[in-house]
């Protein structure tokens, strides 16, 4: 059985350009498109199986990165973006005419996460942005009609891509997490 993860991995996993910083997104749209402006390279890159990020058409999964929301600007048509649910916590920005989803900025000051926005760097035309680094949500798939009996051909074919398979995220971001939970209880 072929497996495809996302078409930016598909054929591997790209190392990042030295020095790289930063690039532009664009949506798809043919023409008016929406572009945001990212002015670092990103960091925890990842290829994610939840059933809330922006997947390409036929992808497994989506490919998502953070970088420091002070790095982001809106420079082109920001008024065709939307927040796809305003009650999840990280609030994605998509595209009105396309559906991509551009940013996605979580507002909530008391979250582990507050200051940083996920993108998709492969809706950039330049190359160099970090790699994915890991597979986080996995079994999530199953969730959105991927069948359960596939998830060892897919999990093998994400450990032969070296991307390390969670059914949450990577351990440092976990461990982020618990970090920021205690110091909040214990401040």
């Amino acid at each position: 059985m072929s497996v495809n993860i996302h078409p930016s991995v598909d054929g591997g996993v790209k190392p990042a350009a030295p020095g790289f910083a930063g690039g532009t997104l664009l949506c798809g749209c043919a023409d008016h498109k929406v572009e945001v402006t990212v002015k670092a390279q990103t960091a925890h890159n990842h290829v994610c199986g939840c059933s809330k990020c922006w997947k390409p058409a036929g992808a497994l999964f989506s490919q998502v990165a953070v970088v420091s929301k002070d790095a982001v600007s809106i420079t082109a048509n920001g008024d065709k973006l939307k927040v796809v649910d305003p009650t999840a916590a990280i609030q994605r920005h998509a595209c009105t005419g396309c559906g991509v989803h551009m940013i996605g900025r979580i507002e909530n000051t008391g979250h582990p996460f507050f200051g940083l926005d996920f993108i998709h760097t492969e809706r950039s035309p330049q190359a160099g942005w970090s790699p994915a680094e890991f597979a986080a949500f996995c079994s999530s798939i199953i969730e959105a009609g991927t069948p359960a009996d596939q998830m060892g051909a897919i999990r093998g074919r994400l450990v032969e891509l070296g991307l390390p398979t969670y059914d949450c995220l990577s351990p440092p971001l976990m461990d982020a997490i618990a970090s920021h939970i205690y110091k909040s209880k214990h401040a």
